[in-house]
């Protein structure tokens, strides 16, 4: 039988090469339920193309706008963030990809999970804000959670067939962004442009500024965490510039099995939306005989500090990965809109991260008035 899916933030990068996966195995999976925010337009010509059971807009201003768009289509519309939640839950979904960006896709994860929904997991904020709340859920409802990101996919399917015990260590590889060989002078004058500039890979904006501070490593660090159980001693971040290997595992024989491919989100979607099977695609192939070698470095910290950041965070837990996780989206979005520069995004999270209130063990409440509180405190 089809698996119908919904797509959680069904207009941003993930989401669209989620369509396009769909569409290339019509066989296996149809579109159950669209989500987006803003990009009102796009989800308009996204149902009109795969005609959904149900769209949701985030911003209500878009609702009348999308109903009149829709009207002359089988398709239930809907508005506000709560139903975007909801959208998540539906008795007629098999499976939802959550492709929102950042905090705003806690609460989606959290009710899907607990209406038996199978996760595909895009967005890492779930895991960096609320790794141990989410895992028992998860645990307690019986729900995988099935890792998107090209790196927790590499790591998920070299564990395929192994003893989970067996982990000696994760290496997360890093492309290092654009800035890998800037001085620290340098850094302080890039501009947004040079910083969207990605050298491997087509992602959206947000992400794409946290690979170029490396904050993107560290808040991959925090959910390997909680995907595979592993202590923070055990991940190691590696510089690899081709971004042919994405990532590896040590076992406790000495072992490395590493998962490579070309810089393509397409065949990790794939590989989660189908999952325990692996399905053919026409995606690129590698070219070995293009790379003259493969490179590693270790991530310099002093020149990219974000990474310390998330490292400190995930040895203290408590509310501490979520005033991160929030100072850093405000300060993205700050960077974003010219008002502050580069260097000053992990400056900005270390001030929060020093000044926000320590709980050790928050509620999922007290993790929403956390971001909120970090959010606040921060002028730009």
């Amino acid at each position: 039988m089809k698996k119908k899916i919904a797509i959680l933030g069904s207009t941003g990068s993930i989401g669209t090469q989620t369509l396009q996966v769909i569409a290339a195995n019509p066989e296996y999976f149809e579109v159950e339920t669209l989500t987006a925010h803003n990009n009102v337009e796009l989800l308009k010509n996204q149902a009109i193309l795969f005609q959904p059971n149900a769209v949701v807009i985030g911003n209500k201003d878009h609702y009348n706008s999308l109903k009149e768009a829709l009207a002359n289509y089988p398709i239930k519309v809907y508005a506000g963030y709560e139903a975007i939640a909801q959208a998540a839950s539906l008795p007629s979904v098999d499976m939802v990809m959550m492709a929102m960006v950042g905090f705003s896709g806690l609460f989606p994860t959290v009710k899907a999970i607990e209406a038996g929904k199978q996760i595909a997991l895009a967005n890492k904020e779930t895991l960096v804000v609320a790794g141990e709340l989410i895992t028992k859920l998860a645990i307690q409802h019986q729900v995988a959670l099935l890792p998107v990101d090209s790196e927790h996919s590499a790591i998920f399917q070299c564990l395929q067939g192994e003893d989970d015990h067996h982990i000696e260590k994760i290496l997360l590889t890093a492309s290092g962004g654009p800035f890998r060989a800037k001085t620290a002078e340098e850094l302080a004058h890039v501009t947004k442009e040079e910083a969207l500039r990605h050298p491997s890979w087509n992602m959206g904006a947000k992400i794409t500024i946290d690979s170029a501070t490396l904050m993107n490593k560290g808040l991959e660090m925090i959910e390997a965490r909680w995907l595979f159980d592993v202590p923070a001693e055990c991940i190691e971040v590696l510089i690899h510039p081709q971004s042919v290997i994405h990532s590896m595992v040590q076992f406790s024989d000495g072992s490395i099995k590493a998962q490579l491919g070309v810089p393509d989100m397409k065949t990790p979607i794939q590989y989660a939306l189908s999952y325990p099977y692996r399905l053919h695609s026409d995606f690129p192939r590698i070219d070995f005989t293009k790379y003259a070698s493969l490179t590693f470095e270790k991530p310099d910290v002093k020149r990219f500090p974000a990474l310390d950041l998330a490292l400190c965070a995930l040895q203290d837990g408590g509310n501490r990965p979520c005033v991160m996780n929030a100072a850093n989206e405000a300060a993205v979005d700050a960077f974003l809109k010219g008002r502050i520069g580069f260097t000053d995004i992990p400056r900005r999270i270390e001030q929060s991260m020093q000044h926000i209130a320590y709980i050790a063990n928050p509620t999922l409440e007290q993790l929403q008035e956390t971001h909120h509180e970090t959010v606040s405190s921060l002028k730009f």
